[in-house]
């Protein structure tokens, strides 16, 4: 339990709160690089409260600026680009990637106003088909060298989707393994060869016994949480027998992002990224260490349930978020569906826009995220103090911070660090681009 102003210190976004100064030291999700095609490449957008525009110039170079624009105030959303920048439809100033203003073209021509103009800009980068922001103070940090950002085009595929209230109740949701025995509970088992691009539907490694099975049938875990360089790593254990435990290893990526297993083959790498303090996008990267990921499968399948241009769900809190009594009895433990992403977007957003943790009551099974809450509130002290916090990463130390494992099977009661640990390294020895990492 939490008071009023330890909530608020790890939950607002704005520019001048904890946890907004916080967010901004690392890159964050921005867009992703779909929303950047077509002949317009132009986007508005709004990122931990503030008001911007992301566009790709006529060069090929992406750029994000204010939205408003510094002459008189209009919307940068609704200029051209032309000119090697972003043009405002008002009077035609002129504004590069980097927010320098090239041209005030209504001045005179002796004039020096433009180049007194430096418009708010922040540096844009592309990894694995995310469009990642750096609103910080000074160098941006490097990435760290996981595999969603090493593997090749072939085997990553990126989405998102919008959820309503605040991003520290999702990231939350991710690394609280116990959930999943309940909210993604099915109370029939489909056969796993229709379950591509869908979490919680293969059989388990080592196993034939299906996920949705072992979820049920294993509800109460015992959960592992230890420290890394990166965060910090969860394992899930439900013993099977007393030979048999299923092992599920998941990861939390400071400060705000989460890798878990998916299936056999792939992870999932997802952000949960603040629109603002109430509203918030999770940005995903699918990485498959199998054959190359099939994009349009996966990509038909999530548009079936988010709407353009906005990725908002379409089963959300006015539709009641697809609430099916009958299917609630015979089929699924919330009747919201199959889409797990529906059921966890339902146990966020019914906790309120901004979840109060002053009523809340955690247990053991929530270690996870009692950790967590000591990580980031150590870090946004550190900042404070004018430190370096965790994962504020140097050319040197990325490279060190590889992988990480994200396992989901079946091995052995007496070794399960042995047998998650091993099946990880067979998977990425047959695994042709993670070979030899």
């Amino acid at each position: 339990m939490l008071s009023a102003e330890q909530n608020d210190r790890i939950t607002r976004v704005g520019p001048d709160k904890p946890a907004g100064t916080l967010l901004r030291r690392y890159w964050q999700p921005a867009a992703l690089v779909d929303e950047l095609t077509g002949n317009r490449p132009i986007k508005a957008i709004k990122l931990l409260g503030e008001d911007l525009v992301i566009f790709k110039d006529d060069k090929g170079h992406y750029g994000l600026v204010g939205r408003s624009c510094p002459h008189r105030g209009t919307d940068l959303a609704y200029g051209r680009l032309e000119d090697g920048g972003l043009r405002c439809a008002f009077h035609g100033w002129l504004f590069d990637v980097n927010g320098k203003c090239l041209q005030t073209p209504a001045e005179p021509e002796d004039s020096n106003l433009c180049a007194k103009i430096q418009h708010k800009a922040y540096p844009v980068v592309e990894r694995s088909g995310i469009l990642f922001a750096y609103m910080g103070p000074g160098e941006a940090p490097e990435f760290p060298h996981f595999d969603c950002f090493v593997a090749p085009a072939t085997h990553t595929f990126a989405f998102k989707g919008m959820i309503d209230c605040n991003w520290l109740q999702s990231l939350e949701v991710g690394i609280d393994p116990a959930h999943t025995s309940f909210l993604h509970r099915f109370f029939h088992d489909e056969d796993p060869k229709e379950g591509y691009g869908k979490l919680f539907r293969d059989t388990s490694i080592d196993s034939e016994m299906p996920m949705t099975k072992i979820m049920r049938e294993f509800p109460r875990p015992r959960i592992e949480v230890e420290p890394t360089d990166y965060g910090m790593r969860v394992v899930t254990l439900r013993e099977i027998s007393e030979k048999n435990t299923h092992v599920r290893v998941t990861n939390l990526m400071f400060p705000n992002a989460f890798i878990i297993p998916m299936s056999r083959e792939m992870t999932i790498t997802q952000w949960h990224v603040p629109i603002d303090d109430k509203r918030h996008y999770w940005y995903a990267i699918f990485t498959s260490f199998g054959a190359p990921v099939n994009k349009d499968e996966m990509r038909r399948q999530r548009l079936e349930l988010y709407e353009l241009p906005d990725y908002i769900p379409r089963k959300n809190k006015r539709n009641d978020y697809g609430f099916d009594p009958h299917e609630q009895e015979h089929d699924t433990y919330t009747g919201m569906g199959a889409d797990i992403n529906v059921h966890d977007q339902w146990a966020c957003e019914s906790m309120g826009e901004i979840a109060d943790r002053t009523q809340e009551h955690l247990g053991q099974s929530d270690k996870g995220i009692t950790a967590y809450r000591r990580l980031l509130r150590m870090a946004i002290d550190e900042v404070e103090k004018g430190g370096t916090p965790l994962m504020v990463l140097d050319a040197q130390s990325a490279a060190k911070i590889m992988g990480p494992a994200a396992i989901d099977g079946i091995g052995p009661t007496d070794d399960w660090q042995g047998y998650w640990q091993k099946t990880d390294a067979s998977k990425r020895k047959a695994a042709s681009w993670a070979n030899g990492r």
